[in-house]
């Protein structure tokens, strides 16, 4: 005799199962539908909005700093703000100095003035006083100035393309390694034709260039002839001290784009020109 075996369930089970499918459809339901049935209090939503805001400043903030870097202009440090002097890189003790001593009517006639009142580091000094731009009657006065008040006469200092080295580590802040280094440099530019060329000295403190210049300076200023950089040649300007190849390819191709070169603030716009040099660079160059 065969028996035959079947599940089924009775009213009650079938109940329970009914009920189980349909939480589960009404969980799904809320998951999808949640911000509608239970949407978030207005306080919540406005401070969500707030925060979103204030993160879209910080982006901004953090995408500014990856900008070009700020270009500087030539302009007169007599007259430096906070604003001017945060973009130029001045802490603000060194901004406080500068206000401080323009508040008793004093003002800064040299690179040097800068210098002693600010207390700026010489790197950061390197890089900015080349846009010094001062007003002429301070170019005059220093036309008519033979030498610093308190310094050591001109006909009373030694010709700094014929010192030694033990002559140099005689000076005040110059050891063997700095002498070593003036030397070389002297020989690699063929002389210098000017006291400021000590500014390429890598490592003279600006206390040890000033304790040179008061002992030494270019006297025999066999100085070279003015090279026309609207009508230079690639070869020609990499003769120049400061210029190597690619540089000298560069400016050539800035000129032709532009048809010519009018003033040596121009150059700064050039990829990779040595800004801080410029005052060096003049006494190669000139613009016609």
């Amino acid at each position: 005799m065969k028996t035959q075996s079947h599940f089924s369930l009775n009213k009650k089970q079938r109940n329970g199962i009914l009920f189980f499918w349909v939480v589960i459809v009404l969980i799904f339901i809320g998951i999808c539908y949640q911000d509608t049935l239970f949407p978030l209090p207005e306080n919540k939503i406005v401070q969500d909005e707030q925060a979103q805001l204030i993160q879209h400043k910080i982006d901004s903030l953090a995408k500014a700093k990856t900008k070009k870097k700020f270009k500087i202009f030539p302009f007169n440090p007599n007259y430096i703000s906070d604003h001017k002097g945060y973009t130029l890189g001045m802490s603000l003790d060194e901004i406080d100095r500068l206000h401080q001593y323009r508040e008793q009517n004093k003002w800064i006639n040299s690179i040097q003035d800068f210098k002693k009142v600010t207390q700026v580091s010489d790197s950061l000094l390197n890089t900015i006083s080349p846009y010094f731009k001062f007003p002429e009657w301070v170019k005059e006065n220093k036309k008519n100035t033979s030498y610093k008040r308190g310094a050591t006469p001109h006909h009373l200092k030694s010709d700094l393309n014929h010192a030694t080295e033990d002559d140099l580590i005689s000076v005040n802040g110059i050891g063997q390694t700095l002498s070593t280094r003036i030397i070389r440099y002297r020989v690699r530019i063929g002389g210098f034709i000017d006291d400021i060329q000590i500014k390429d000295i890598y490592g003279l403190s600006y206390e040890a260039e000033q304790n040179l210049l008061d002992k030494f300076t270019v006297k025999a200023k066999n100085k070279p002839i003015l090279l026309n950089i609207n009508s230079a040649t690639v070869l020609q300007l990499t003769e120049i001290p400061y210029f190597d190849y690619e540089l000298a390819r560069r400016i050539i191709n800035y000129r032709k784009l532009n048809e010519k070169i009018t003033t040596f603030e121009e150059l700064i716009k050039i990829d990779g020109f040595p800004s801080h040099k410029i005052d060096r660079i003049q006494l190669y160059l000139t613009v016609e």
